[in-house]
């Protein structure tokens, strides 16, 4: 019959009972450490679970220690750091591209090229004002020129047909204007039919003055005889009195309208004027205020006789002042390109 004895379940058959009470001994340290461990494993991975354990690295597939995996926590504090200083983003991003395979940093996306008139300033003056004719009391006043007194604008000619010449000035400034802002030039107008009358000859000289301009162009139609046709380029004489000195400007002047007499003719085919200065296309003049009193290079520029039919049949055609645009646009590049 079995025993009720405990340390009889323990022993084997003709065991002692010293060697019995052993094992019950080591039996119940065993039963004791069991829940501590399993207690242990779960607060492990608890504190593991929210991010404040602290993280295990392992060992690389070749010997190397592993970095460990960033937690969520560390993921946002490195976002924060990287948002709050872009130059470590750049430098973090930088030592990225150049630890790629290969070893080298990806290029430089190349920078756009200069346009070729960028930093280039040019006065347009385009000549009188379609409302001029009505403030005759304005444009009729006298202005001091440097060398006497001129009335402070005019009304400008037109054609037989009653096309004005304010018209035909606006509009092609216009043209000049869209060509040489598209390669890169500040082009400031003297007006651009925003104004009621004028403005006066001194004034816009001034405007060119204050603007600093590399180049200053006046452009006009002229009224001469109904015989007479083609275009001249206008320079400025040596004036010196009454405010006015154009002794700095003659030079660079002459070569302005050099340029532009040669462009225009290029690429309009109108040919020198056949009643100025004997058809050499230029003409020198110390009358002209816009002239006298400019400290920056300016010429004017009388793109055709309004009165003779043929100028005017292609003044009045969209399509030829779109070509003397051209060819204004053109000198004046060739004049800025060369200037230091």
């Amino acid at each position: 019959m079995p025993s009720d004895h405990p340390l009889d379940r323990y022993d084997p058959p003709g065991g002692s009972p010293a060697r019995g009470a052993r094992a019950l001994t080591l039996v119940i340290v065993l039963a004791a450490l069991v829940p501590l461990c399993f207690a242990g494993w779960l607060g492990w991975h608890a504190l593991a679970a929210d991010g404040r354990s602290h993280p295990v690295t392992a060992a690389a597939p070749d010997g190397r220690t592993a970095s460990p995996r960033p937690t969520a926590s560390s993921a946002a504090s490195s976002a924060a750091s990287t948002a709050a200083s872009p130059a470590a983003g750049t430098a973090a991003g930088t030592s990225a591209s150049a630890a790629a395979p290969g070893g080298s940093a990806p290029a430089a996306a190349p920078k756009a090229a200069a346009l070729p008139l960028t930093g280039k300033v040019v006065v347009i003056d385009p000549g009188h004002n379609p409302d001029n004719y009505l403030h005759p009391d304005q444009v009729n006043a006298l202005v001091q020129v440097g060398n006497g007194s001129k009335a402070c604008d005019t009304t400008g000619t037109e054609t037989d047909a009653g096309y004005p010449e304010a018209d035909f000035t606006l509009d092609v400034a216009r043209r000049v204007r869209t060509v040489l802002q598209a390669e890169g030039a500040t082009v400031v107008f003297t007006q651009d039919g925003n104004l009621p009358w004028g403005p006066c000859v001194t004034q816009r000289a001034e405007i060119g003055n204050a603007a600093h301009a590399d180049a200053a162009l006046s452009i006009h139609g002229d009224g001469a005889g109904a015989d007479d046709h083609g275009f001249h380029v206008i320079l400025p004489a040596v004036v010196v009195g009454g405010g006015a000195d154009t002794r700095p400007i003659v030079g660079p002047s002459r070569t302005l309208g050099l340029d532009l007499r040669s462009a225009f003719h290029t690429a309009t085919g109108e040919p020198f004027a056949s009643y100025v200065n004997q058809g050499t296309g230029l003409d020198v003049r110390s009358d002209l205020g816009g002239l006298n009193l400019s400290t920056v290079p300016k010429v004017f520029i009388e793109c055709g006789n309004m009165r003779n039919a043929t100028d005017a049949g292609r003044m009045t055609s969209a399509a030829w002042r779109q070509l003397a645009a051209q060819g204004i646009a053109s000198g004046l590049r060739a004049f800025l390109l060369h200037q230091n």
